[in-house]
């Protein structure tokens, strides 16, 4: 039996809307239990209606051992998944690159060695590890000491050829966002750098560094400038080497530290192991940067964790640049030419037709930052229900807590959910599995979004626009509401 969503209650008032209003007046709802209803709400409208959440509300949900589709709520229409989007790009890097993959970076020799001394180039070679950080660079400093290199005559030069750059993720970001950095085929600390500062005497002592629990480097590619004005808080200005940063004092108080990000990864990244190499006994020129491909003797090698490894990381912390990085890659892999993010993920949209026929996805980045990226959770839902049989992406994903009527995680719940979320400033999203009380096993997919508005919020207000918490808090109830809807259908 199909049922139909009753319109009247989408109408002036209610606060719910949709981009296309004949898409939605054609979209049936397939129940998992069907009633006889004539113009009364299904369960699923009143969860949105009390939501109260103003833009759109799509849903997919269908059963992974048959693929039947036990409901859905906005036909067609694609919203932004944000986050959600990283089980996609999951899915197509372990389907192109393979689960065991390993990223490798290298020191490279480029001319003979003579008693311990290179006559010739030292290349630090990038193979778009996306997990690389100055603990490995330490250890790959360390290993060209006992590799039995004392001296370089020639250039120090970082190749960052492997992937294309890219300056921010998402260039309608506030600048100083640290989750939206500058992409290449080298990284370091997900090219993010560590700003700090304490109060000295009238003014600042403040530091910028690569730093891990291991090690404190300071870097000369990043500059930090404490100015006398209350906004904007932070602004920057590239310069041919360096990051310039400027912020307002009035912002700083006593002291505090904050991740800013990088928009030089060569150069940062050869920064850095140059302060490493020194330490070892190695003293390096300066920095040049190629992108024509290496060649010479390999001198160290580090290979990165599993590629399933990776990518179980980058779903738990939703890290952007790892899924960009690890997109861009399989990209490459399938031998296109890429520019940018857009065509890897044209090239990533186009392995999901081929793989899933899902006509609906339309990313236009791998990590879903980007708000004009537009996915229908039915086709989304299709990937997912593929991948389970597959059994690749269940087991990636982080445990997602269903909660009390007091908001409070219910550690035996008998509902079982593992999901990846997604958030930005007025879109919601939420896609994954869940068992049932019964032991069956559904695929779903959830995404809301006032798109209409988040267009309006200005560039330098988007970290935290006046509405966002409220609306996302109430987007993941919804989310929660919808999940314990389907839980408690099943079976009965």
């Amino acid at each position: 039996m199909v049922e139909r969503i009753s319109r009247r209650l989408f109408l002036t008032g209610l606060g719910v809307s949709v981009l296309s209003g004949q898409a939605l007046a054609d979209a049936p709802v397939h129940s998992l239990r069907p009633q006889m209803r004539g113009d009364l709400p299904s369960g699923a409208e009143r969860l949105i209606q009390a939501a109260r959440l103003r833009g759109e509300v799509v849903f997919a949900v269908a059963d992974v051992e048959t693929g039947a589709q036990l409901e859905a709520f906005g036909g067609n229409q694609g919203l932004p998944p944000a986050s959600v989007g990283k089980a996609l790009t999951a899915l197509y890097a372990l389907d192109v690159l393979g689960a065991d993959h390993r990223f490798e970076t290298a020191l490279m020799a480029d001319g003979p060695i003579e008693n311990g001394v290179l006559k010739g180039d030292l290349i630090l070679v990038g193979g778009a590890d996306p997990l690389l950080d100055t603990d490995v660079l330490a250890n790959m400093a360390a290993n060209l000491r006992e590799a039995g290199i004392t001296e370089v005559r020639g250039a120090f030069k970082v190749y960052d050829g492997a992937l294309p750059y890219v300056f921010s993720i998402d260039p309608g970001q506030p600048d100083h966002l640290g989750y939206s950095p500058s992409i290449s085929g080298i990284s370091l600390n997900f090219n993010r750098v560590h700003f700090e500062w304490k109060r000295a005497g009238n003014g600042y002592d403040v530091t910028m560094d690569a730093r891990t629990a291991r090690y404190r480097p300071s870097v000369d590619t990043a500059a930090m400038r404490v100015e006398k004005r209350n906004l904007p808080i932070y602004t920057y200005q590239p310069s041919a080497r360096q990051d310039r940063w400027t912020v307002a004092r009035a912002a700083l108080g006593n002291g505090g530290a904050r991740w800013l990000p990088v928009r030089k990864p060569a150069l940062y990244s050869g920064d850095v192991f140059r302060t490493l190499a020194r330490s070892n006994g190695i003293v390096l020129g300066r920095v040049q940067i190629t992108r024509e491909t290496p060649q010479g003797q390999v001198l160290v090698v580090h290979r990165s964790d599993p590629l399933e490894s990776i990518l179980r990381g980058m779903l738990k912390y939703s890290t952007n640049i790892t899924a960009e990085m690890v997109g861009m890659a399989a990209s490459r892999a399938r031998g296109v030419d890429i520019q940018g993010l857009a065509d890897s993920a044209a090239e990533m949209n186009r392995w999901a037709n081929e793989t899933y026929g899902a006509t609906g996805i339309a990313m236009v980045d791998h990590s879903g930052l980007g708000d004009a990226s537009r996915v229908a959770p039915e086709d989304l839902v299709t990937a997912l229900v593929a991948a389970r049989k597959d059994g690749v992406l269940r087991p990636l994903l982080k445990k997602f807590a269903l909660v009390d009527s007091q908001g409070r995680p219910v550690r035996d719940h008998p509902i079982k959910v593992d999901a990846k979320t997604g958030t930005l400033n007025f879109v919601s999203g939420l896609g994954g599995f869940m068992t049932a009380p019964d032991g069956s096993e559904l695929a779903f997919a959830i995404f809301t979004a006032d798109v209409g508005h988040r267009a309006t919020i200005p560039r330098a207000l988007r970290e935290r626009p006046d509405g966002a918490r409220s609306w996302n808090r109430r987007s993941r109830k919804l989310q929660r509401a919808l999940i314990e809807r389907w839980g408690s259908l099943q079976g009965s």
